[in-house]
């Protein structure tokens, strides 16, 4: 007998331009006390592959522990780290580049394996949706800016 799998889904991507030099980005992105002000607050963080992390959210009184550890660093330019839950499957990726653009710089975040994550509704990809262009179109873009 054939397992079903889920299908494929296509990763969330969201590209937002700040007017923001690329360094200033990175420094948001990579360093726990600015990462504090606009994203998780964040026992550590280090921008260092192999570094595990993790921090708590809470939606309509449910509370998720997430569990990450950085798989990629390029700096100013690249970083990554698988994304998963304590007590759901599932194994995810969250990647942000950067691309400067003189005194400006693009950022593109891009997030899959949303897919293997159960069928519930803070999992769906509407939910991750919702989070990253709240987090990434507004948060980050209002502290670099």
């Amino acid at each position: 007998m054939m397992e079903t799998q889920k299908p494929k889904y296509e990763a969330f991507v969201i590209e937002r331009v700040y007017e923001a030099p690329a360094a200033e980005v990175w420094q948001a992105i990579t360093d726990n006390e600015k990462m504090k002000k606009w994203y998780f607050q964040l026992q550590d963080f280090k921008a260092e592959i192999g570094f595990a992390f993790e921090f708590t959210a809470e939606n309509e009184g449910v509370k998720y522990v997430h569990k990450c550890v950085v798989t990629d660093v390029v700096p100013h330019r690249k970083l990554a780290y698988s994304w998963r839950y304590d007590d759901y499957p599932g194994d995810s990726l969250v990647t942000f580049e950067l691309f400067p653009e003189g005194n400006k710089t693009k950022i593109r975040l891009t997030h899959e394996g949303l897919e293997s994550f159960p069928d519930l509704r803070d999992f769906k990809r509407e939910s991750f949706a919702a989070g990253w262009n709240e987090i990434i179109g507004k948060l980050l873009k209002e502290f670099v800016e």
